[in-house]
């Protein structure tokens, strides 16, 4: 089976977190032209814990920009991750650079009490 340069460097990046940190949750993040979603997931168990979206229903109907949009949600995940007592995850970030939309997701779930 041949894969797409997309599907290697996804392969690539988790493989590399998952070898630096065992004993954390994963922090998946990915995001379209228009939304943002994110979840973290137990590798060991294979379930998702907390997961957010810009797709939600109360979030879609507050008709923000694409910046403002990612911190909401990063506010929500954080929110959620609080409540079931989750500090430190590994930030996936997937085939996405650590720039724009997704450094400042990242920068608001660490101001919110998030470890990563």
């Amino acid at each position: 089976m041949k894969l797409t340069t997309i599907e290697r460097k996804r392969y690539r990046i988790r493989k590399k977190l998952k070898k630096v940190s065992n004993d954390r949750y994963r922090l998946s993040i990915s995001r379209s032209s228009k939304n943002i979603s994110a979840q973290i997931i137990d590798d060991t168990k294979n379930i998702t814990l907390v997961s957010a979206s810009s797709i939600d229903k109360e979030i879609k109907a507050t008709k923000k920009n694409k910046s403002e949009l990612s911190t909401i949600v990063a506010e929500i995940l954080a929110k959620k991750a609080n409540e079931k007592n989750i500090k430190k995850v590994y930030f996936d970030r997937g085939i996405f650079k650590y720039h724009g939309r997704v450094k400042l997701f990242a920068d608001t779930l660490r101001k919110n009490g998030m470890e990563f």
